[in-house]
């Protein structure tokens, strides 16, 4: 096994979305940072810990997507082109109904043999293969059947709350629009990036239902239903708030290249 790299790990990139902010006709995950298109960036990162076992979920502009991450990806020698063993698999969702509906997209394509499965946002380029490293192990070491990844922000606007129960225990996550006033006062976010058991992710997705203020299917709630199932659930607080930027807008899109040209995070 390459140093590194989890053979019994599969990531998926969630990278299907319309981007109407970025206020461009660009697919969100291909505007550039330094010159590349930002999902290479998580793409490379998830192939130093997982190798192989990368699943990109696409749509829109989802054959562009396709072939640019290709390029930059291509079949390696040990592959074998007449079974289509990509250095990526890719998932195509047709609707983008929500987080909770493109993972069930791309679980399918998981391989049979993998035991737990990272999930990241093609939107969030900065995230460190050292991060997602240690969320794993803090992941198995816990025996648990979901891991987060939660950061604390001075202005958590616009990201998930994490709310925990009496015993410090995670009960849910509060999407922005639909917390309470008091919910969008806690400053520990969800960082959109999961590590889960895949039996348990596999089952969790088929009781997720859309009845929240946007109409779609989060991922986010398969904390509550592992909660209300007595599932272990734990979170690893990040050390470093700007690893998890999301990028929805051209504003984003500079502040994430700032970072990237500091050199702060490599």
């Amino acid at each position: 096994m390459q140093k590194g790299i989890f053979e019994n790990v599969a990531v998926i990139i969630l990278a299907a979305g319309l981007g109407t902010r970025m206020k461009s006709g660009k697919a969100k995950v291909l505007h550039e940072i330094l010159g590349r298109p930002m999902i290479l960036y998580v793409v490379e990162t998830a192939k130093k810990i997982v190798g192989k076992n990368v699943i990109l979920v696409i749509g829109n502009q989802a054959e562009k997507v396709r072939e640019i991450v290709s390029e930059n990806f291509p079949l390696s020698a040990e592959s074998d082109e007449a079974d289509g063993n990509d250095e990526v698999g890719f998932a195509l969702q047709k609707e983008q109904l929500g987080t909770g509906h493109a993972v069930s997209y791309a679980l399918p394509n998981v391989p049979g043999h993998i035991e737990d499965v990272v999930i990241l946002c093609g939107d969030v380029p900065l995230i460190t293969a050292d991060t997602l490293i240690r969320l794993i192990d803090d992941h198995v070491v816990g025996k648990r059947d979901i891991s987060l990844l939660a950061v604390q922000v001075d202005d958590p606007k616009g990201y998930g709350r994490i709310l925990m129960d009496e015993n410090m225990h995670i009960s849910k996550i509060v999407e922005e629009a639909d917390a309470t006033e008091a919910q969008k006062k806690i400053k520990t976010i969800n960082a959109g990036i999961y590590c889960v058991k895949k039996t348990f992710l596999t089952d969790a997705l088929q009781k997720i239902k859309s009845d929240n203020a946007q109409g779609e299917f989060y991922l986010t709630d398969i904390i509550g239903i592992g909660h209300k199932e007595g599932r272990c659930i734990g979170v690893m607080i990040g050390s470093t708030p700007d690893e998890v930027i999301g990028i929805n807008t051209p504003h984003d899109l500079m502040a994430v290249e700032t970072v990237m040209r500091s050199g702060k995070i490599s």
